[in-house]
């Protein structure tokens, strides 16, 4: 059995979760204690793949995308690319389901905490990049760290929206979840079996030190306090 969906799977969730942490802390940043008209809207559509189906988000996905969608085409006459069924196209997938999660960890990560510590800062001098970077981030780590694992989890196990722009090509876009996909069509149970185990367990893993690592920081401050 080839292990290639393991190893394309990682890959695809790694660049996925780092491109999705630096966007969901960067709109989150941006809106979290912001109060304007049609704040709601922007929430909403931003959180829109979280309650879409999969397969709705990659027809999305396929129309923009496709080489007759606006950025499909924009993307075949400017550098001659055509992101459809390709591995690139697996991680915008992953990314497109994936961000509302960082999102809304960023969002509460950012608003958990008393915004006059960060005034503080500014009015003894650092600028706002300073005050991000040693006041802001450090403060709101355990959140967005929550978000960052759950992100990873969720670009791993991303199936609908995947199958629907990037295909299900051996070697190239077959990620595990599709491995699982083909091989209850091919009734190959066996090998679906293998597979099930092994994203199970990378699933599991995850959350599971997530978990210790939120218990022992919460036993660490308490010990502090």
């Amino acid at each position: 059995m080839s292990y290639s969906p393991l190893f394309l799977s990682l890959r695809i969730a790694t660049i996925a979760t780092i491109i999705v942490f630096l966007l969901g802390i960067l709109l989150a940043r941006l809106l979290a204690r912001k109060v304007f008209p049609g704040k709601s809207i922007i929430e909403s559509v931003l959180l829109l793949p979280l309650v879409l189906p999969p397969t709705v988000v990659g027809f999305g996905l396929l129309y923009l995308f496709g080489v007759n969608g606006p950025v499909g085409q924009w993307l075949l006459y400017f550098f001659d690319y055509k992101i459809v069924f390709t591995w690139v196209a697996a991680v915008v997938a992953a990314v497109v389901v994936s961000f509302p999660l960082m999102y809304q960890s960023a969002s509460a990560a950012f608003q958990n905490y008393d915004p006059n510590i960060e005034n503080a800062a500014l009015t003894m001098g650092a600028s706002r990049v300073k005050v991000f970077f040693t006041v802001s981030f450090p403060l709101a780590w355990p959140g967005l760290l929550a978000g960052l694992v759950l992100t990873f989890a969720r670009a791993l196990g991303e199936f609908g929206a995947t199958l629907m722009i990037a295909g299900n090509i051996p070697g190239v876009t077959s990620t595990i979840p599709l491995a699982i996909y083909s091989a209850v069509e091919a009734g190959r149970m066996e090998q679906a079996y293998t597979w099930v185990i092994i994203i199970i367990a990378l699933g599991f893993s995850s959350v599971l030190w997530l978990n210790w690592w939120t218990k022992r920081n919460v036993m660490a401050f308490k010990q502090d306090s």
